[in-house]
């Protein structure tokens, strides 16, 4: 893959790229309070897709929308039994493809659980959002360690996790996420296992695809054996996007090895330095040093037209919650503009663009769109127009070659 941004040494001058994590009614749990919040409307599709639309009219490269294999809790690794904060979700994937057809430019990256689903049918469900969006599609894969979680399916025990830095919880965390890698490369590989020009549509003859332009993966891996190929043709980004969340070294690697763009946490501008820095040491070491890799800050915000207002309502929420929220990710509170210097400071130090999350998606998603935008937009650090037509090229990556094609040519 080859792009206008280093992979290696991103100008700190450059555009900046935005995306937005959409979680229920925002990432605090007392969001569902607020009176913007539209809770009652929150497993509807119109919820979901005024939500996409106020992000599209921000520019915002894409949406990622969460989703999980059991109800949210305020535990990160088992059920909890509070009723004030919301529960329940809908599909992300097929959200994303009932807003797609509303939507022309923005990307659109539901969440899919790797550590219980089947890479044959995520690969066909991307695809398949791929086309109904007409390119625009991508994914967020991540692991779960909950045993509740594991339960549903009964194909597998998982142990409840007592401390992190146990050997025991080391080891499970290390395989969950080689699966992941092992999951990602399956799905890619069945997205290529159809050349581009495999379907001939040709009445004359009777020939609708060439047979010899489908190819068996044939992965075969600790976690999957998968033949192929898969049954919806090559996506129209050839590769739809790719990405996940990382917090430590072995998530990192998954990074590194499979994903287009990961989502980090860093504190501050030394420690996103460092953890780019790693990052950019394990896709050496996985043999991607070069190809473009992005790597975007998460950061949770709380904006307002002072900081003030901004510290007050978070105050509020947290009263309303019964304790303070911290969540993963570093929380922000402040003004546009102030949001906008430390973006360009954390960019400074190696990112290429950001993943906000709004504490309360009815006042904070248009924070992001109509006030931190235009604050980038005047510091010439953000488009002022749409510029590719997918979501690969709103990145900068350009289309992939198909591996099967490629190799044939290579053989000749």
């Amino acid at each position: 893959m080859s792009s206008a941004t280093s992979s290696t040494h991103p100008d700190p001058h450059s555009r900046l790229h935005l995306a937005v994590a959409l979680d229920g009614t925002g990432w605090h749990p007392a969001s569902w309070r607020e009176p913007v919040a539209r809770p009652d409307e929150l497993f509807t599709a119109g919820y979901w897709a005024d939500q996409v639309a106020e992000a599209e009219r921000g520019l915002l490269d894409f949406v990622t929308i969460e989703d999980g294999l059991g109800p949210q809790s305020s535990h990160p690794l088992e059920p909890d039994d509070r009723t004030d904060q919301v529960r329940g979700r809908l599909d992300a994937v097929l959200v994303a493809s009932r807003v797609a057809p509303l939507t022309r430019h923005i990307g659109l990256v539901p969440t899919v659980v790797a550590t219980h689903t089947e890479p044959f049918h995520i690969s066909k469900a991307i695809a398949t959002l791929d086309y109904v969006s007409t390119g625009r599609a991508g994914l967020r894969v991540r692991i779960t360690a909950r045993p509740d979680e594991a339960d549903h399916f009964g194909r597998r025990r998982i142990d409840r996790i007592e401390a992190y830095d146990s050997p025991d919880a080391q080891g499970l965390l290390t395989d969950l996420f080689d699966e992941a890698a092992d999951y990602v490369e399956v799905v890619r590989g069945l997205w290529d296992s159809w050349e581009d020009d495999a379907e001939i549509r040709d009445r004359a003859t009777g020939r609708f695809v060439d047979r010899d332009k489908l190819h068996y993966i044939d992965f075969e891996g600790r976690f999957f054996s998968v033949k192929g190929p898969s049954i919806t043709p090559r996506p129209p980004q050839g590769q739809p996007l790719v990405s996940a969340l990382a917090h430590d070294t072995v998530p990192y690697r998954l990074l590194a090895r499979g994903t287009d763009v990961g989502y980090v946490t860093p504190r501050d501008a030394a420690h996103a330095r460092a953890i780019v820095a790693e990052i950019r040491a394990e896709q050496q070491s996985a043999g991607r040093a070069g190809e473009t890799l992005h790597v975007f800050g998460d950061l949770l915000v709380f904006l307002d037209d002072s900081q003030g207002e901004a510290e007050a309502r978070r105050a509020r929420l947290d009263a309303l919650a019964g304790e303070p929220y911290t969540g993963d990710a570093p929380i922000f509170t402040g003004t546009a503009e102030q949001l906008a210097d430390l973006l360009e400071e954390l960019a400074g130090a190696g990112l290429t663009g950001f993943r906000l999350r709004p504490a309360v998606a009815g006042h904070d998603l248009p924070r992001i769109s109509r006030d931190l935008v235009p604050e980038l937009q005047r510091r010439g650090r953000f488009r002022t127009a749409y510029e590719a037509d997918t979501l690969r090229g709103l990145l900068g990556l350009a289309r992939p070659a198909n591996r099967y094609a490629a190799a044939a040519a290579t053989a000749v």
